[in-house]
């Protein structure tokens, strides 16, 4: 074991510390691991920055636009209105449909935005048939997943295996390689779901509007401030009511007029009430104040709060939003996006105080009264996901056909072989902007450029595990243990448990990177062929079920779905075990475990 081996091994376990604990984001991580690689030598400077040139690198970033542009037309939003009409008909159908729909759009393009669009639409079905959104927004989540084992282009894990095994001297993997096996687990994932684990979703939200959705009927009171009510001639943000009890004032009416969201720079008067949001304890410390008179109190309601210049909306923060690991107080909230946090739900945990301090999270579910005028703002903002039924976005319908037909040249072209899929990838993009699918401005935003500078990244450490002979190292020993088991196969399924554990915890994408050359070390220790260890390591990537962080669809739907994590536990993990030893049965059957080729 050589320095340079000692120091790999070290960064290697360092990373999936740093990515298991989410105390920096991924892609900091990912810099960091390929900046200590750089200042050790470990690596040259070319291999450091090889990642940025990578075509895993360049298709992933492509394909972010060629999603963008097919949701510009309104494909995915027009498929999700039929399936709002088949759940009127008959619930299981409906069931179906959106495993169905979801699945194939997840297959050919990225699965978060198709999730993001039928959060809503399955939010509006729930409370037109009277279902708990709970029970249909988990299985949409898992079939986006399985959807996305099934091509390529399914998800960026495909392509950066892939891209992986070419750089080892393997053929690149094609367009519908890994459709088998994808298509067998999509049955068997939908089978379960559809039959063992609906019944075990639990009733999570409530089929009623917002204010009782996050429970805050009794949380929003109305006091009026009497003329020797200290807070009276100060400014919101520096009013003793609000200063010493940490209120949220969400309206003020004065007179006949109301100011909702009001601004903090906004100076009290006599007279004037204030509707705050409070729990208990808060409420019991106004009562004891001077100059402040309680209003009756009574159960309110979305229209009790909402009025024409204010919306309810609920917003999810996303998955690459900046907003990650700030606080309210940071982010200047009310200030910046015209809204008031009302509530939050925050990993499981549903929030009505202390808002300000938490830090948010990818994920987190937050009840917003905002001005109407600055909806739109909020909507366009990159940072959140709408999940409210209110406006639909406006779509460009007359760019549809042009849409998918360039798409499915994309999609031909690459799996004729005819272009690599970068080169296929890089050329629908483009053209769907010069169509007008998609404008430019549009396409920059639409690049998710943390999971790039991610793949930049821990590709530079996949290199690394390579060269130094880390990855050989790390292999024999998993040889030595697990060989005596069951040979190749049973080393390819220990690939496939190993990478759906670490993927529950953990950035897949980072997951994939690290084992990737290990599995590609282990076949060739055995004088076999790569394939079957690397499309274990591909598939469980894309196939961990067990908690809310392990896949980027699981952490969309935590907060609208009012998910706890032993929600995922309970029904993933029966899931995961399933899709396991079906994997290991699959696998060699697929993909025959020979001796490579000399």
């Amino acid at each position: 074991m050589t320095p340079e081996i000692i120091l790999v091994i070290a960064v290697a376990i360092c990373a999936v510390v740093l990515f298991t604990t989410e105390k920096l984001s991924v892609d900091v991580i990912a810099v960091v691991i390929m900046s200590i690689l750089l200042v050790t030598r470990v690596i040259t400077p070319d291999q450091g920055i090889s990642g940025f040139s990578n075509k895993a690198t360049i298709t992933v970033a492509a394909m972010f636009i060629i999603s963008a542009a097919l949701f510009r037309t309104g494909a995915v939003s027009y498929l999700g209105k039929l399936t709002s009409k088949i759940f009127v008909r008959n619930y299981w159908l409906g069931l179906i449909s959106i495993a169905v729909f979801v699945g194939f759009f997840s297959a050919f393009i990225n699965n978060t935005p198709v999730v993001a669009i039928f959060i809503p639409i399955l939010l509006g079905v729930a409370k037109d048939i009277k279902a708990s959104p709970s029970k249909l927004l988990m299985p949409m989540s898992f079939a986006s997943m399985f959807g996305g084992i099934c091509t390529l282009i399914g998800t960026s894990t495909n392509i950066l295996v892939s891209s992986i095994a070419e750089e080892s001297g393997e053929p690149a993997f094609s367009m519908f390689e890994i459709a088998p096996i994808g298509l067998v687990l999509f049955v068997i994932g939908m089978v379960y779901m559809l039959t063992i684990g609906i019944r075990m979703i639990p009733d999570r939200r409530s089929e009623g509007d917002l204010i009782e959705s996050f429970n805050l009927q009794e949380y929003i009171t109305e006091v009026v401030l009497l003329e020797n009510a200290s807070s009276v001639g100060s400014m919101i943000k520096e009013a003793p009511i609000v200063r010493d009890i940490d209120l949220t004032i969400i309206e003020v009416i004065r007179g006949k007029q109301a100011f909702s969201v009001p601004s903090p720079e906004m100076v009290l008067e006599a007279g004037d009430v204030l509707r705050i949001r409070c729990d208990l304890e808060k409420l019991k410390q106004i009562m004891a104040r001077e100059g402040v008179q309680l209003k009756p109190r009574f159960k309110w309601s979305d229209k009790d709060v909402q009025s024409e210049d204010t919306k309810l909306v609920e917003a999810v923060v996303a998955l690459n939003s900046y907003f990650i690991n700030k606080d309210l107080k940071e982010l200047q909230f009310r200030e910046n996006f015209g809204a008031t946090v009302l509530a939050l739900r925050h990993r499981g945990r549903l929030m009505r105080d202390k808002l300000s301090e938490t830090k948010l999270d990818a994920g987190d579910a937050l009840l917003l009264e905002v001005k109407t005028d600055r909806f739109n703002q909020l909507r366009q903002n990159p940072s959140f996901v709408i999940i409210s039924e209110i406006e639909q976005e406006i779509f460009r319908k007359s760019k549809l056909i042009p849409a998918l037909l360039i798409v499915f040249g994309v999609v031909l072209t690459a799996t004729l072989g005819i272009f690599e899929i970068v080169v296929s990838s890089i050329i629908g993009a483009i053209l769907l902007v010069l169509v007008g699918c998609i404008r430019m401005e549009e396409a920059y935003k639409a690049i998710e450029w943390r999971i790039v500078i991610l793949l930049a990244g821990v590709l530079t450490l996949g290199v690394a595990l390579e060269t130094t002979g880390a990855a050989r190292l790390m292999s024999s020993q998993l040889v030595q243990i697990v060989g005596p088991w069951g040979g190749p196969i049973a080393l390819v399924s220990a690939f496939f448990l190993m990478t759906s554990l670490l993927t529950g915890v953990m950035s897949n994408n980072a997951t994939a990177a690290l084992l990737a050359p290990i599995a590609i070390a282990t076949a060739n220790s055995l004088e076999v062929n790569p394939r079957p260890f690397l499309i274990a390591v591909m598939v469980a990537a894309s196939a961990s079920f067990m908690t809310p962080v392990g896949y980027q669809t699981n952490t969309l739907i935590y907060g609208p779905g009012q998910y706890r994590f032993a929600d995922f536990l309970k029904i993933g993990t029966p899931l995961n075990i399933i899709v396991w030893i079906a994997a290991t049965i699959l696998i060699p059957y697929f993909w025959p475990i020979e001796l490579a080729a000399k």
